[in-house]
């Protein structure tokens, strides 16, 4: 945009197309928003090579830029990226529609009928780095909750969204529906992003999918209501009580399923009475797969690595690397998680009953886990169909933010002629 002025006058006419197109399919029946996905599923698989292309150019681009491995993960796009992308849209088609469900309330003394009705948000503004999948997962969550949305994704990620975005836009057409339903920022000017959070005449809601630099400052400059997470520092707890076999698996598993996602694991707590049978194991096999470990001053009598730093306890890595604690208790596991965690997913490893309930209990994450590497946090495996995000606040929605997070509530009030009294 050559200015100021005329990228203002870009963004709020999105906003208002949006916002109009809100109105449409708040009223879209659920054969029309189902109808809507699977032509937009059909339009990704026709245009399967070139999104492929595209996101060719953008890692090319990325990697001239030198862009860290994490966010090259998130943006890379292969063929079965894109089938999860289309297994997503069905997913979400065969999903129950939220809007309109009627929850039924007790009756009152005065007599009138109280129940509440679930409808939609409105316009949901979405901004995100990498992650091109996200432009079909997020639009396909907002159209079956009967939101329009406005989507800003990442530079880096330009080409891969616009061409995912084109096959949104035809599959809306072809089912009747507006296409601006879905709208994507599609100039990279920076300033896009302030301007996109003052729309407040337009949008209800903004969810920022990104590094925590990006999801603060939109915390700290939106006049939006926002739905967010600033760290995903996960932790495993292994207990003493844990089955060791497992313990390892699954801390492996935390660890290298995928090394740029929220859900990654970052800290290893581990019992002091199991710590000696299970960490040369654990590290010569992460150490394998390239990890690089680091450890308290316990944890470096029994293998050799650098020390831990203050600093790495409370470090997002979104890396291969990790840094191992052990504990004289779960007591002392739970005080760390509650001290240098960012109450996204934490999980324990353990066969005791007890031990389980007190951790459920006591530790007050978005997602917490039993038996389970932590990067199974995620809105698909959860049976939402797929997520705009991953909230660990406490209003409006936490956890994986799917379709009933996407949706708000209203009072339907019924009478027969009651007057009130004075």
């Amino acid at each position: 945009m050559s200015d100021s002025k005329e990228l203002n006058s870009y963004m709020n006419r999105l906003g208002q197309e949006a916002k109009e197109a809100s109105i449409v399919l708040s009223q879209a029946s659920l054969e029309q928003k189902n109808e809507a996905l699977k032509c937009i599923a059909e339009k990704i698989e026709l245009s399967r090579e070139k999104i492929l292309e595209e996101n060719l150019k953008d890692l090319s681009i990325a990697k001239e830029k030198s862009i860290g491995s994490a966010l090259i993960d998130r943006l890379e796009l292969n063929n079965d990226r894109i089938d999860s992308m289309i297994s997503g849209l069905k997913v979400v088609a065969d999903l129950p529609d939220p809007i309109g469900e009627i929850t039924d309330m007790g009756p009152t003394p005065s007599g009138i009928e109280i129940s509440k009705m679930r409808v939609p948000l409105g316009v949901v503004g979405i901004i995100y780095e990498s992650r091109p999948n996200v432009t079909a997962d997020a639009a396909a969550l907002c159209l079956k909750s009967g939101n329009s949305c406005l989507l800003r994704g990442g530079s880096e990620a330009i080409l891969s969204n616009k061409i995912i975005w084109n096959c949104l836009q035809q599959g809306l057409e072809k089912s009747g529906l507006p296409k601006h339903c879905v709208q994507l920022v599609e100039t990279t000017d920076r300033k896009a992003v302030k301007s996109l959070l003052h729309l407040d005449k337009y949008l209800d809601v903004i969810i920022p999918r990104g590094g925590k630099g990006l999801v603060q400052l939109i915390t700290d400059e939106s006049k939006v209501p926002v739905i967010k997470h600033l760290d995903g520092l996960c932790h495993v707890y292994v207990d003493e009580s844990a089955n060791l076999k497992k313990a390892e698996d699954i801390s492996f598993n935390a660890k290298t399923y995928r090394y740029g996602i929220c859900g990654a694991m970052e800290t290893l707590l581990v019992h002091k009475k199991v710590a000696q049978d299970l960490l040369p194991k654990l590290n010569d096999r992460l150490n394998s797969e390239g990890v690089e470990t680091r450890g308290c001053d316990k944890t470096i009598k029994y293998i050799d690595v650098p020390s831990a730093t203050s600093e790495d306890w409370s470090t997002e890595y979104l890396a291969p690397i990790l840094s191992i604690k052990i504990v004289d208790s779960i007591d002392e596991a739970i005080e760390h998680i509650e001290f240098f965690g960012s109450h996204h997913t934490d999980s324990i490893v353990s066969e005791d009953n007890e031990s389980v309930e007190l951790f459920f209990k006591k530790v007050d994450s978005s997602s917490v886990m039993h038996n389970l590497p932590t990067c199974w946090a995620d809105g698909f495996e959860y049976g939402l169909g797929a997520e705009v995000g991953i909230s660990t606040d406490k209003i409006h929605a936490r956890g994986p933010v799917g379709l009933e997070g996407l949706t708000s509530q209203k009072f339907i009030v019924k009478g027969k002629s009651n007057l009130r009294g004075v």
